[in-house]
């Protein structure tokens, strides 16, 4: 196939287009990237909404409104600006999975500054996958203050225990990890039962530090898990609007494609590193 050719004079629109595209692209594709993996497609009321949004009792019906309102959002329907104070409150909620969610919500309101500066509470948050959602957010608003945890998208993860016992690894290296897959129990003196160790993040089992019967202590290391490659790729995207060349190292990792890897993965690699050279090379 004859190799394209691209004249100076129509590069940058070509490029403004590129950016424009992935931009939309990524806040299509981000809200079911962590745990909504429950299909929320039935259309809500007004009334159901509100509803749903004040139900405390079942999460699930506050997710599907969340999901709904994000539609909205996406449509361009004013009408979803009543709910901004609900979604920042449910972005404090003590359930992770809300905070999650509305993290997601956030993303596609970039025209509010109370979305933004809850967004960047949120990165400090306890639960991983809330910080990242809230990272991959703040990329939409041309924030970089998210790179770090971007960065660790790219990384492997180190579980820890929570427990002090004996441990007991339920897993093997290159096994697949969903979020809150069990890894290993802990047996505790005078416990009826083990403790868990569910994993708070999705990958693949790199390494077991610790071998089974192994005495813990709560802190310690215990296992590897290379990263998810949908992770990765929603990473590497948001680095493509916020990344710095300091990132360049991580974002190298996945530009040749390995065994298991998605083609779109080392695409997407090639893509955000050129785009972060060439705003280096521009500032």
């Amino acid at each position: 196939m004859a190799e394209l050719k691209t004249s100076p004079s129509s590069a940058p629109s070509r490029r403004a287009t590129l950016i424009v595209t992935i931009v939309a692209a990524m806040f299509i594709i981000v809200p079911f990237l962590f745990w909504l993996d429950t299909w929320f497609g039935r259309e809500l009321t007004d009334e159901e909404i509100r509803e749903y949004l004040a139900d405390q009792e079942k999460p699930r019906k506050a997710q599907h409104a969340l999901v709904q309102i994000s539609e909205r959002m996406s449509a361009g329907d004013p009408s979803a600006e009543q709910w901004y104070p609900d979604i920042v409150e449910l972005a404090g909620h003590s359930l992770a999975e809300l905070r999650v969610t509305a993290a997601w919500v956030m993303g596609q309101g970039r025209e509010s500054q109370a979305f933004h500066d809850t967004l960047l509470t949120l990165l400090d948050d306890d639960e991983p996958l809330v910080r990242r959602n809230a990272a991959l957010s703040l990329a939409g608003f041309a924030d970089p203050t998210g790179r770090p945890v971007l960065q660790s998208m790219l990384r492997p993860y180190t579980i820890t225990s929570p427990h002090a016992g004996k441990l007991q690894n339920r897993l093997e290296p290159e096994d697949t990890v969903s979020q809150a897959t069990l890894l290993a129990r802990i047996e505790q003196t005078g416990a009826e039962e083990p403790a868990e160790i569910r994993s708070p993040v999705p990958g693949v089992v790199r390494e077991r530090l610790l071998k089974d019967g192994s005495d813990v202590t709560v802190g310690d290391e215990i296992m590897v898990l290379d990263p998810d490659y949908d992770h990765v790729f929603q990473s590497l995207r948001a680095l493509f609007l916020v990344g710095a060349e300091e990132d360049l190292e991580d974002v190298r990792r996945f530009l040749r494609p390995r065994e298991g890897m998605p083609a779109n993965v080392a695409q997407q690699a090639r893509l955000t590193a050129d785009e972060i050279r060439r705003r280096a090379a521009g500032s």
